[in-house]
């Protein structure tokens, strides 16, 4: 990686950027009783914070905060003003004296539903538009909206679908129900790769990259526990997983390049890549698809020698010794297919979480980054069943002991998690030293 990328990837906390944010939702909190409501029950029946859920404001142009944008680091893209440098809301200036917060929701119409707000508010923008929104009820010059999109930033709503939606819905459930299980793995990536050429001919990339990860989340999901009990929690006030901070799989090292591949034909660009040390051996290249929002943390079995060339693109040859990240897909199968992912991390209050998850049964691990900007943990793991072909052959290679073979066989090897995290002062990277511990923690070795 060159001295400028590993620049551009120099993630920094912006605490300028988070008080300007933190200033305008106190606003339309103290203005809004709706918003001041909602903003308790999110707290304390899913534990999250309002400011995780918000997507973009639209502020009146004559107010002055076009001078404190850019004093605080946004930029302007067309109408729309984003900060380069930090997770924080998108912000639109207009004409108007409009006031508008818009909170990410899966659906609108499950929003709308769970709140019980039917024939009190219309939505405005078609079922399986790009963008959908509904105004919250209640009389201020503060609105709050509840805004589903896919596959676009904006907040605007558009006329008519972005495809017809039974087109939309074909390639949803082709998604959902894709084959997982090949004699060979790498027939299930140019499955994948069959499944997508239409999909994005028909829909657009952004909109298929969208639909894709709606169905690899419910995979995850029907695979955890943890994540069947937290997605009740935020359904039940109709927001579904718009919090969703990053999405992670782990590859074994010969299908590592062909999963970027599928990645880059999804839209998404390398970001910045990871490597814990010798003693780890692990890395991990970090992925982003920024009209969707959808972050991919890639990881696999790496040497210190692989570092310094492109190891996202350039083949890895496959070895016997096996790390963590190695081993659990030996067991498990790859992430991409039909193990899936190994977690999926959401933005969340980090004690109100790890809290309200504990009295319903779910415990935590020792939090693995526990920083002012940056807070981690994963919940305990969730065991799968391990095929014996998978064991056996582990056990011949030597690679597992006798006793670990028993136990596997026995109880199960550790699959997936739940990972909750709480980012401040928008801070957009992740620890690059602690996290191996928890990397170690999780070999089904240990």
């Amino acid at each position: 990686m060159s001295t400028a990328s590993k620049l551009e990837f120099h993630w920094e906390s912006q605490p300028q950027a988070a008080k300007f944010v933190e200033h305008r939702l106190t606003e339309f909190v103290d203005s809004n009783d709706t918003l001041k409501l909602l903003q308790n029950r999110l707290r304390d029946e899913t534990g999250t914070r309002l400011t995780d859920w918000v997507a973009s404001f639209t502020l009146p142009s004559d107010g002055g905060f076009e001078s404190q944008l850019v004093e605080v680091g946004y930029q302007k893209s067309g109408l729309e003003w984003s900060h380069p440098a930090g997770l924080f809301p998108d912000v639109t200036l207009s004409e108007t004296q409009d006031r508008r917060v818009f909170l990410m929701v899966d659906s609108v119409a499950d929003f709308v539903l769970s709140q019980q707000w039917m024939g009190n508010t219309t939505i405005e923008g078609d079922p399986w538009g790009v963008v959908r929104r509904v105004k919250m009820p209640g009389e201020s010059r503060y609105e709050a909206w509840a805004v589903e999109r896919h596959g676009v930033r904006r907040c605007a709503v558009a006329a008519g679908p972005a495809a017809p939606v039974t087109m939309i819905l074909k390639h949803l459930e082709a998604f959902r129900l894709r084959q997982r299980l090949f004699a060979e793995d790498a027939a299930g990536f140019e499955q994948v790769h069959k499944l997508l050429r239409p999909a994005i001919a028909d829909l657009g990339v952004d909109l298929a990259c969208d639909l894709f990860f709606m169905a690899e989340r419910e995979y995850w999901q029907s695979r955890n526990r943890a994540a069947r009990l937290q997605k009740a929690r935020q359904d039940a006030l109709g927001f579904g997983w718009a919090n969703h901070d990053h999405h992670t799989y782990r590859s074994s090292r010969e299908h590592f390049a062909p999963l970027i591949r599928v990645l880059e034909t999804l839209g998404f660009e390398c970001r910045e890549r990871f490597y814990a040390g010798r003693e780890a051996g692990w890395g991990a290249q970090v992925l982003e698809q920024s009209r969707t929002g959808v972050v991919i943390f890639a990881d696999v079995d790496l040497s210190p020698e692989e570092v310094a060339g492109d190891f996202a693109h350039d083949p890895l040859k496959a070895r016997v010794e096996l790390g963590t990240v190695g081993l659990w897909c030996k067991l498990h199968g790859e992430a991409f297919l039909q193990a899936g992912m190994h977690h999926l991390e959401c933005r969340y209050s980090f004690d109100a979480i790890r809290e309200q998850l504990q009295s319903q049964g779910v415990e935590s691990m020792k939090p693995f980054t526990d920083f002012p900007f940056l807070r981690q943990a994963f919940t305990k793991g969730e065991f799968w069943r391990v095929a014996e072909n998978r064991i056996a052959s582990l056990e011949q290679a030597g690679i597992i002991t006798n006793a670990q073979a028993e136990k596997f066989r026995s109880h199960g090897a550790l699959g997936s998690h739940l990972e909750v995290l709480e980012r401040n002062d928008g801070y957009k990277g992740f620890n690059q030293t602690g996290i191996n511990e928890i990397i170690l923690k999780t070999d089904p070795r240990n």
